[in-house]
């Protein structure tokens, strides 16, 4: 899997929680042996539960040819799991001191050629490794949920961390179907929970300005931008938006109204009580009686569809391709 490097065979999953589990599940999905470990009561049972429903969509989207969830092991013993793990994806709580701890403990078990990858949603590298005896193999491996369907892994170095695994770890992870991208600055947050956070931040602005309610808050951005934000990213988009002349039509007669929309942004920088209780309130009465396994179920049974749709188009796009006339080589 890794060229110059040790090839991954065994990985070790630490942490199986939400996340934890989906990364368990895909990493059998294409076939690979993985040793689980988490303290908690019933961990074992939830995760081969989680890996159980998990299957059936791994399933649509094609298992490798040795995929097989009789190569799950797990362990209470974090230390024997490590032992000979070629790859670790840690997915422990997100907790400066907890992780700090954690990563030592990690780095001091594992074999010194192999990866050690966090999938921290905010915390910075450089924070993470900064007890470690060998912070140059450790790198974050931030996925967006669940990971064993949402392409999106996003590759962050610290301080310490050398661009060999920088290089290890986007090679690995865009060898079993991910969509790995470097994020080349560390900031907190990372890059796609930063849009997110600044999408959001909005909404609760609106919805605490009486703009709208919860469910049109929802229907505005899925019915929107978000059903365009599926299938391209917005510079792409806005290209499209630009007509005949592309993005410089649309920077050139559109960038100044989005700049006085920027100006005009919410300012609201906390979630008081009375937001919180909104935003709580109205999410319940748009659930209504539906249960979150049924919304899950909706939820998932929609990307299944979107991402054979995209990967339709992709295969399109290659045999198009292929089909083009080749200029002659004079």
């Amino acid at each position: 899997m890794m060229s110059n490097s040790r090839e991954v065979r065994k990985i070790a999953v630490v942490g199986t929680g939400v996340i934890g589990a989906s990364w368990a599940a895909l990493y059998l999905a294409r076939g690979f042996n993985v040793v689980a470990t988490d303290p908690a009561p019933n961990a074992e049972a939830d995760l081969r539960q989680y890996v159980d429903a998990a299957w059936k969509a791994l399933e649509v989207l094609g298992l490798s040819q040795n995929a097989s969830k009789d190569r799950l092991e797990f362990t209470g013993d974090m230390k024997r799991a490590l032992a000979d793990a070629d790859f670790v994806q840690e997915s422990g709580p997100e907790r400066p001191d907890f992780k700090i701890k954690l990563f030592a403990e990690i780095d001091a078990a594992t074999p010194p050629d192999s990866v050690i990858a966090s999938s921290s949603s905010g915390l910075t590298m450089s924070i993470i490794q900064s007890a470690c005896k060998h912070p140059e193999r450790c790198v974050i491996g931030h996925p967006f949920n669940p990971p064993h369907m949402i392409p999106l892994v996003e590759v962050v170095a610290g301080a310490k961390t050398s661009p060999e695994t920088v290089h290890r770890a986007l090679e690995f992870y865009r060898s079993i179907g991910k969509k790995a991208i470097h994020v080349r600055k560390e900031m907190v947050g990372h890059v796609a929970n930063r849009i997110q956070g600044a999408l959001y931040r909005e909404v609760v602005y609106l919805i605490e300005q009486g703009v709208l309610d919860v469910a049109d808050a929802d229907a505005a951005v899925s019915w929107g931008p978000g059903l365009r934000w599926g299938v391209m990213g917005p510079n792409m988009l806005f290209h499209l938006g630009g007509g005949q002349g592309g993005i410089q039509h649309f920077m050139d007669h559109l960038s100044g109204p989005i700049s006085t929309w920027w100006k005009d942004l919410g300012t609201i920088t906390e979630f008081t009580p009375e937001i919180r209780q909104t935003i709580i309130s109205g999410v319940l009465k748009e659930a209504g009686s539906r249960p979150l396994e049924e919304l899950e179920r909706e939820r998932d049974t929609m990307l299944l569809e979107l991402l054979a749709a995209r990967a339709n188009a992709a295969r399109r796009e290659r045999s198009q391709a292929s089909l083009a006339p080749k200029e002659e080589v004079q």
